[in-house]
């Protein structure tokens, strides 16, 4: 087990216990088995639960410095006992306390202030600095809300309440953030830790090999296909990136590309992993809650403009290697046919999944319950390249799955501090006012501003961290400018994602610098360049909800194909190349035509400029494609 230390082996051995009883419990509770067996219990209840098996995971392993430890100390072994003791009875009396609440008894306040302290401690220790400190900016409003002038002025709370409402309130820490995170995610964190017990996770790399080896870039395309395939159920970037990272970076400085740009290109294929469906780091769940449609609408929406993040990208590093001669991958001994010959079985636990989720119809966390018990069935009967499932195998699984989910348990818990105070003081309908009105009628300033926020915010966090804080603060401000709310909600998620490979905090192309022994803030400018795409995607799914799977096929077909020629015009003229070498007047040409191709609606723009753009790029391929340069040093400046 990751992270055991031989000398306490009783501690590794207690969290393997709590983590597996993370896992049971969430099965147990999604077959409804307390119902069939006669008990009344509620979903608070299941909460507190998980939330106090993660908070005890939390504090035995992990020191105040954030990192696994050797020995447990006193005071965290001390904290572990209390949250464990405290969550525990909470899970038990809820519904007492639930009937009392209005009375206030001490009960809820030590409730309260044991959740609200250990989970902000854990959030400080495994999240870092940045959420602390943005969570308990908003503790500290909260108490003297009464007092700030102006708009943002809010009702007066004493400490007491405080921690009674967002420690223990099912529209605080108990709520939507939580809920999601312990019923839905944890059990697709499960799907995908058994797909790589399984061997899925070198399936996939394999199958990138195969599919895109032999092409120019090779190495790189590799990276990209394998890291949308692998992030696609990942739910962290980082964690994609050191996964694959190790394999793809090695190829690609190997094939020819520069450390920086091999770093930069494993960064921005893996970020992009947490926008694409079926899982989207778990984000998918979370927007269909906010929003309360269905788990496909987000999926379905989510789909076009994931294609076209990695378009970008694709396109970036094929131009790349055509400008810089670099050739295929020196992996050659791999060939679709045989990759699939070999791992075919890895295609129905997936069908299982997706039939589940779009055809049937079914839950996303029943959907996940079943495409789990599908790779159990074939990990267990087949092998990928030597390896199989075993019991052994499986039992790691349930440690792993549990000890992974705590970061996230106790993201989504500090969220929900958020959502309570936003809630509690009124300060979330008074943010929006405040931020619509700064900025008036002006759709695209204040798309602009909320842009910033949104990196600002996202920086460190992981995903569904990211995604519920955006929701809560960003997202009902483009809503009531009239923009519509799966449009907002994408956005925010897609602009809090490029935190991961935005300076000063790019946590991404933080962790595939550590990789290629590179300088990390060269590494992250290099990789806005590589994934300049998703900065402005956003935007036209924004103005174009075509874009979003929303208008006939004919729309939907249009906004595709105008985008998708903007972003291979644009990145030609970032990189300087188009069949050959291009000047710098070319490469301005070029770019300019690409942005005017881009269905940019709130732009002074119209469908006969979109069209006419494209007539010049195909004019302008065609050009180069088949004239010669006019002079021998023309178009030689990169």
């Amino acid at each position: 087990m990751a992270g055991a230390h031989p000398g306490n082996a009783w501690v590794e051995g207690t969290i393997a216990a709590l983590a597996t009883a993370m896992c049971v419990a969430c099965f147990l509770w999604n077959v409804e088995a307390p119902t069939r067996l006669g008990f009344a219990i509620l979903q608070q209840q299941y909460m507190a639960f998980q939330l106090g098996l993660a908070l005890t995971i939390a504090f035995l392993r992990f020191g105040p410095t954030g990192q696994a430890k050797a020995r447990i100390g006193l005071v965290d072994g001390a904290i572990a006992a209390i949250a464990f003791a405290v969550l525990m009875y909470a899970a038990w009396d809820f519904s007492w306390l639930l009937r009392e609440q209005a009375y206030r008894p001490w009960q809820i306040t030590m409730v309260g202030a044991v959740v609200t302290v250990a989970v902000m401690e854990g959030i400080r220790r495994r999240a870092g600095w940045m959420l602390f400190v943005i969570v308990a900016v908003f503790l500290t409003y909260a108490l003297f809300a009464d007092l700030v002038p102006g708009r943002l002025i809010g009702k007066e709370l004493s400490p007491v309440r405080l921690v009674q409402y967002v420690g223990f309130d099912p529209s605080a820490v108990f709520s939507t953030p939580l809920a999601v995170g312990t019923i839905i995610v944890l059990l697709f964190v499960f799907f995908g830790q058994l797909l790589f017990a399984a061997g899925g996770g070198a399936f996939f790399t394999d199958l990138a090999m195969a599919a895109t080896g032999r092409t120019r870039g090779g190495s790189a395309k590799i990276s990209v296909v394998g890291s949308a395939l692998f992030g696609s159920i990942s739910g962290s970037a980082v964690s994609n990136v050191v996964t694959t990272g190790v394999v793809t970076i090695p190829l690609m400085r190997r094939g020819g590309y520069s450390a920086r740009d091999a770093g930069a290109i494993e960064a921005v294929a893996s970020t992009g992993g947490q926008l694409t469906p079926p899982i989207m780091g778990a984000a998918a769940f979370l927007m269909a809650e906010f929003l309360e449609v269905s788990y496909v609408t987000v999926a379905a929406a989510a789909i076009v403009p994931a294609l076209l993040y990695y378009l970008g990208v694709f396109a970036q590093v094929d131009l790349i290697a055509a400008r810089d001669g670099i050739s295929a991958s020196d992996e050659d001994d791999l060939t679709t046919a045989g990759v699939l010959a070999e791992g075919w079985h890895f295609v129905f636990p997936f069908g299982v999944l997706l039939a589940a989720l779009f055809w049937w119809r079914y839950d996303p966390e029943d959907s996940a319950l079943m495409a789990s018990v599908a790779i159990v069935i074939v990990g267990f009967l087949f092998p990928y390249r030597g390896q199989r499932l075993t019991l052994r195998a499986l039992g790691k699984v349930f440690v792993e799955t549990g000890t992974s989910m705590v970061d996230l348990i106790l993201v989504v818990a500090a969220a929900g501090f958020v959502i309570g105070v936003l809630n509690v003081t009124g300060l979330g309908f008074a943010l929006t006012l405040v931020l619509v009105d700064a900025v008036g009628q002006n759709v695209i300033f204040l798309l602009g501003i909320s842009a910033v926020i949104c990196i600002i915010l996202g920086m460190g966090m992981p995903t569904s961290g990211v995604y519920v804080l955006l929701a809560a603060l960003v997202a009902p401000s483009l809503v009531a400018a009239g923009i519509q709310p799966l449009a907002a909600h994408l956005f925010i998620l897609y602009f809090g994602m490029m935190s991961m490979i935005t300076p000063p905090v790019a946590l991404a192309a933080f962790a595939a610098a550590a990789i290629t022994k590179t300088d990390a803030l060269s590494t992250s400018l290099a990789a806005v360049r590589v994934g300049w795409a998703a900065f402005v995607l956003p935007f036209a799914f924004v103005a174009s909800p075509a874009l979003l799977m929303n208008g006939s096929w004919a729309e939907i077909a249009g906004a595709t194909a105008l985008t998708g020629a903007g972003i291979i015009a644009i990145t030609a003229g970032i990189v300087g190349y188009w069949s050959r070498r291009l000047n710098p007047a070319l490469r301005l040409i070029i770019a300019v035509a690409g942005i005017c191709a881009l269905p940019l609606g709130f732009l002074p723009a119209n469908q006969a400029l979109h069209i006419a753009a494209v007539l010049v790029l195909i004019a302008l391929a065609a050009a180069l494609k088949f004239t010669k340069p006019m002079a021998a040093g023309n178009g030689q400046t990169s």
